[in-house]
């Protein structure tokens, strides 16, 4: 049985914790959204603003949610003012009930706490999202519940990610998703307030000349896509195109490179079909083009820089 000290009464424990729930005017807490139920927060340390949910087995009296306040401190009744800034969520239930344990007031307190709310961080999620921004950080969650929040990824965004943690901003971790598959745990990892989300721009590729679809295309979701591959996104060759006299223009550290492609002996699995880079290019000629190659690169430069850029399906 749990005994409480001077046989202090329901109503009175009732009483204590409505004032320990009332914040003074000094120490509201900056707004934030509420709860979206990802999950309890138990993962950051608790700051200044948090809100912080507790509650003791069978002692109904003694649970309900405190705000702490600008000095990292929280008001529990009976035990008084305790500081928690700091603490993770199971450090904090601990020191609680070790102060109930202390005055006497309970035996042996079964104590839970968890942070329903942050409000002493933001997530930052940048890059290629469709709503970049400022994330307010309530509760446990994990990368892909903030790609969620930011509406998911651009058509340009690549499969590599960069997450800078708040605690150690000089260690930048780098997380790899691929499209189509379950995310793997540590492609998945946990966020905490004031970590940042950088999702990086994927590479392009452009497809010119005599092909039913000129323009520029983004590489595929593992950064790679072959000669062949940009053909079709480009809905094929035309028929009067010099399937012999193809040519992939590469920027390189020492300048611009033709490199001359037989698409024909590819085709015919006699060639290998080349792995295209970013900001390659591939002309394909026409027939009637065949006797001025060496105008390719000032041709097809300037079409590259006003191509359409197309959505891979």
């Amino acid at each position: 049985m749990l005994k409480y000290k001077n046989a202090i009464c329901c109503a009175a424990l009732c009483f204590l914790w409505a004032c320990a729930g009332t914040v003074r005017a000094q120490d509201h807490a900056p707004a934030v959204l509420p709860s979206t139920g990802f999950g309890s927060g138990t993962a950051g340390p608790i700051g200044s603003g948090d809100l912080v949910e507790m509650s003791v087995f069978d002692t109904p009296e003694l649970t309900g949610k405190l705000r702490v306040s600008n000095t990292g401190d929280v008001i529990l009744p009976l035990v008084g003012t305790v500081h928690l800034q700091g603490l993770k969520a199971a450090e904090a239930q601990a020191l609680i009930r070790q102060k109930f344990i202390d005055g006497g007031f309970l035996k042996d307190p079964q104590v839970t706490l968890f942070i329903s709310e942050y409000a002493s961080g933001n997530v930052s999620v940048v890059g290629e999202v469709h709503k970049p921004g400022i994330y307010p950080a309530f509760g446990e969650h994990r990368l892909l519940d903030y790609l969620s929040l930011a509406e998911g990824l651009t058509p340009l965004a690549g499969t590599a990610i960069v997450i800078t943690h708040t605690g150690h901003p000089d260690q930048p971790q780098p997380v790899k998703i691929t499209a189509g598959t379950a995310p793997q745990p540590e492609n998945n990892p946990e966020i905490l307030p004031g970590d940042t989300i950088f999702v990086e721009r994927t590479g392009i590729i452009y497809v010119l000349g005599d092909v039913a679809r000129p323009g520029g295309f983004p590489l595929d979701h593992d950064g790679q896509l072959t000669i062949l591959q940009a053909v079709s996104l480009a809905w094929g060759i035309n028929y009067t195109a010099a399937r012999g006299s193809v040519r992939l223009i590469r920027t390189t550290p020492t300048g611009r490179e033709e490199i001359p492609i037989d698409l024909k002996r590819i085709i015919a699995a006699k060639d290998t079909d080349t792995v295209m880079q970013d900001n390659d290019i591939l002309f394909v000629p026409s027939s009637a083009m065949r006797g001025a190659l060496r105008a390719i690169s000032m041709t097809a430069l300037p079409a590259a820089a006003s191509a359409t850029i197309y959505r891979a399906p």
